[in-house]
């Protein structure tokens, strides 16, 4: 027998979970099936972040595993089996070896990957029908620098404005360039529907003078969904995707 995982922190598996306490097929898969069932109500609440994020992080983690098998025994705890008092140096050995154990890690991590992956499926799902129905227009004369300006999420529904200031950053690897986005929260607009985006461009300019000629983008939510969790990492996203494509 075996106790019973604290369910309340399922939302959260740890990174380490495949080689962490009992190694039994039983239980980690009672682990995972409670982890997956609350991950699909937080996707069915339309919540997919940080979720999703942690999904990619396990799946990719246990392909490595599964291609790189000797990888298994680096997640495992060692223990001294010598001690060289005087070069001061320890000496370890492995707890595990290829046996009983690692087939019984091999039949975990099979049942594991298949419902990693469908899970994964349906938050991408839900990813790309979020951003299917977001839109994005810049307000007013396009700026020449576009990595540093201002984000209007508008929620259509709602008739509000959250007002961002954002900053991209660029960063160069051996193969490619990647974009990260910082955003910090300025206000809350209730949008009249006599006022114009332009209208409002120009009020921010008046208020916070930090930026002289500031790029101004509104991203336009036609769908209500949970901000933090959900609308405001895609709308950032989307955002990031939409100035690399017109600065390409």
């Amino acid at each position: 027998m075996f106790s019973e995982p604290n369910l309340s922190f399922m939302k959260h598996l740890a990174h380490n979970w495949l080689t962490e306490g009992l190694i039994d097929y039983e239980y980690k898969k009672y682990v995972l099936l409670a982890y997956f069932k609350d991950i699909k109500d937080e996707f069915e609440a339309s919540k997919l972040y940080p979720y999703l994020s942690d999904l990619i992080f396990h799946y990719q983690n246990l392909l490595t595993v599964k291609e790189h098998k000797k990888l298994l025994y680096e997640s495992f705890p060692q223990k001294i089996s010598q001690i060289d008092f005087k070069k001061l140096k320890l000496q370890y050995e492995h707890l595990v070896e290829d046996d009983e154990l690692m087939q019984e890690l091999e039949e975990i991590i099979s049942f594991a990957l298949p419902n990693f992956k469908k899970l994964l499926q349906e938050g991408k799902n839900l990813y790309e029908y979020v951003e299917q129905h977001l839109e994005i227009v810049p307000i007013g004369l396009r700026s020449l620098y576009e990595n540093e300006g201002y984000m209007l999420l508008h929620e259509e529904i709602l008739r509000h404005i959250l007002v961002y200031q954002y900053q991209i950053s660029i960063f160069d690897s051996a193969d490619n360039q990647y974009r990260g986005i910082h955003i910090h929260y300025l206000e809350t607009i209730q949008k009249s529907i006599f006022e114009s985006f332009e209208n409002l461009k120009i009020n921010l300019l008046r208020k916070y003078k930090k930026l002289p000629n500031p790029a101004t983008f509104l991203v336009n939510a036609k769908l209500p969904y949970p901000l933090e969790e959900t609308l405001l990492p895609i709308a950032k996203r989307a955002l990031v995707r939409h100035i690399s494509q017109n600065a390409a």
